[in-house]
């Protein structure tokens, strides 16, 4: 267990700056874009009053922190998108610049008196932590977006609004933070999934080269189709099928349980036995 805490500190203090530039930028752009916005509405309310006289209230809907956000999604959806492509980039950086970095990481790290499988699950979990501290900080980001906007906006033109209507008002944030909890287990079970599936298809990589590629690429499409295909071939997709609705989601959790099971077996396999520096 020591060994294995010792490569996840390595593991997170190598991305710690990005992921830290990951947040700044998030925060950044989506406090300005809540700023900017209601701002915006702001001069377009005085300007109406300007112009004909009457009352903002009578031609604008109230303002809301819930509508600030669904009007400023596509600058919500920015950092995020881009934080998921860095995370995902990383996810594969995480293995190769071991050996293609400025020094032999690689022959040290694989070189330890320990065992092999505290590499895999130091590198597996660094990544988790990184999207989690991602999500976290995004939840933690929702209220101070709705401070600024409730210190800019006049106090008699705001409509009460809860943080959870504004996340569900943005399209990005109905998949990252769904409303269910079994929502929640399905998007970010299938991330982890694709998470092993990843990592396994670099270490075939990595211990069969070039040949590892193809075998790689393979079992990543083999997983895909399993994945994929047997609700379709089911017929989750129709009212009437051969099996109810629940035994085919039963069918296909098994069958995800059982893609990720034999990614993990196979990364360590592959880990212990077969790369070499």
């Amino acid at each position: 267990m020591r060994n294995y805490l010792k490569l996840l500190h390595i593991e997170i203090h190598r991305f710690r700056s990005i992921l830290f530039v990951l947040m700044g930028l998030t925060a950044l752009v989506q406090i300005c874009a809540i700023a900017f916005s209601t701002i915006g509405e702001i001069n377009e309310r005085n300007a109406y009053f300007q112009q004909t006289g009457k009352p903002a209230e009578t031609f604008f809907a109230a303002m809301s922190f819930t509508r600030m956000v669904q009007n400023t999604q596509f600058w919500f959806a920015v950092p995020v998108g881009l934080s998921i492509a860095v995370l995902v980039i990383y996810a594969f950086l995480i293995w190769y610049r071991d050996w293609f970095g400025r020094s032999t990481f690689a022959f040290r790290l694989l070189a330890l008196p320990s065992e092999r499988r505290n590499v895999y699950f130091a590198k597996l979990t660094a990544i988790l932590t990184f999207i989690f501290a991602m999500l976290g900080f995004q939840l933690l980001l929702m209220p101070i977006c709705r401070a600024v906007f409730t210190m800019i906006a006049p106090a008699d033109q705001i409509q009460p609004s809860f943080i959870a209507d504004a996340i569900f008002a943005n399209q990005a944030f109905k998949i990252l933070l769904p409303r269910s909890f079994g929502e929640f287990f399905a998007n970010y079970g299938l991330g982890i999934i694709a998470l092993l599936i990843l990592f396994a298809s670099i270490l075939l990589e990595r211990s069969y080269r070039w040949l590892g590629i193809a075998l790689g690429l393979a079992y990543a499409g083999l997983c895909a189709a399993l994945m994929f295909f047997p609700p379709l071939a089911l017929g989750a997709e129709y009212s009437v099928g051969y099996l109810y609705t629940e035994e085919i989601y039963a069918i296909q959790i098994a069958i995800d349980l059982l893609i990720a099971i034999v990614s993990v077996w196979l990364g360590l396999y592959l880990l212990k036995k077969k790369v070499s520096v």
